[in-house]
């Protein structure tokens, strides 16, 4: 059984706060969300005195609700606005805040200790962008590079598991974020800040936000490259991308078939209009091969990709292929890359064509 959630708060906003209002009249109360009978919600505070102010006022909202019949746990975070957050008492490190709104800051910037920035794209999903980029990435370190990966499809962050790891990134400070590595690569996402299948309803701004302070706010250390996993489509994500790093290029993957490329053709035009140059583009589930019978099928055509980077005068970087064993690699988050059969070879030759062309 689930308690109301009408319930909850008028259990809670009558208490009464040291300067007079009750809980309910400062408005503190914030992504309140009910699960089954627990409760969690946040308190956003003005500084770190405030929140040592209403230490009382925390113990006395969650008496209330243990209380309750239906309620048999309450969590409650307290916290400030990024902008105004100080440690408080004991040393402890505030939380930290993802998907506020921007900053201002003068133009694209760079990432310190980052000499390259690859943005990978796609016009549309199910292209496989995200199994590319977690592969190449793996690649690129096998060959000897420094590389980060992030995790930048807000709306569907997969690399967490297709990567392997998991856990809240650590912020000692509450503005510095320290990443995971896995398999050579140091690794951020926004799904590593959240719930495994929470979704993340934001508008533009906190969009944006977002991307500033994974691109910027991050100890990425010294890379050779960042691969940035982007979301499908030309949306803010992309947009405030450009804005807010700079990008040394992106990298395009596409399926074969006509529908795929007509969209390739969207995400190609979208970054030469944000004056990011396209490194090249990839074609994706090329071929298959039948483990049974070595039979070879073209699934979604063969050669699109490669005929329509000579028509745009854009370099084509290779084929991969559909195989069974990239898709299990993904689920159970060792990619492919790691091993030395043909795909791995495959993602070796990508990674090859990019540090021989200063791009890694």
């Amino acid at each position: 059984m689930s308690v109301d959630r009408e319930v909850v708060l008028g259990e809670i906003s009558e208490i009464r706060l040291p300067g007079g209002k009750t809980l309910g009249q400062a408005d503190l109360v914030r992504a309140l969300t009910i699960e089954g009978g627990h409760v969690r919600f946040v308190l956003e505070v003005r500084d770190a005195a405030m929140a040592r102010e209403l230490a009382g006022v925390e113990d006395e909202a969650r008496r209330r609700l243990m209380a309750l019949p239906a309620v048999d746990r309450v969590d409650i975070v307290m916290t400030a606005p990024a902008s105004r957050q100080a440690a408080p008492a004991g040393g402890g490190a505030p939380s930290l805040k993802i998907g506020g709104h921007p900053t201002a800051q003068a133009g694209p910037q760079p990432i310190p200790g980052v000499r390259n920035i690859i943005a990978i794209g796609s016009g549309k999903g199910g292209v496989g962008k995200s199994t590319v980029t977690s592969n190449l990435a793996v690649a690129l370190a096998r060959a000897g590079r420094k590389v980060g990966l992030l995790d930048a499809d807000i709306y569907g962050p997969s690399q967490p598991r297709m990567m392997g790891v998991s856990g809240r990134p650590a912020s000692p400070d509450g503005q510095r974020i320290e990443p995971l590595h896995a398999h050579g690569v140091t690794v951020m996402s926004i799904g590593l800040m959240l719930k495994e299948g929470e979704a993340v309803v934001w508008r533009g701004p906190m969009l944006m936000g977002a991307m500033q302070q994974l691109l910027q706010q991050v100890n990425w250390g010294e890379l050779d490259v960042l691969l940035i996993d982007l979301p499908p489509g030309t949306g803010d994500v992309q947009l405030s991308l450009c804005q807010k790093a700079a990008v040394t290029g992106a990298l395009i993957v596409s399926t074969p078939q006509d529908v795929a490329l007509l969209d390739a053709r969207r995400a190609i035009d979208m970054f030469r209009k944000l004056k990011a140059p396209v490194l090249g583009l990839i074609e994706n589930m090329s071929t298959y091969v039948c483990p049974n019978c070595g039979h070879e099928a073209h699934l979604f055509g063969h050669g699109g990709v490669e005929v329509e980077a000579k028509e745009l005068g854009l370099p084509f970087l290779g084929q991969l292929p559909l195989e069974l064993d990239v898709r299990l690699g993904g689920d159970s988050g060792r990619p492919v890359a790691l091993d030395d059969g043909p795909t791995a070879r495959a993602y070796a030759q990508l990674a090859d064509r990019l540090v021989k062309g200063g791009m890694a």
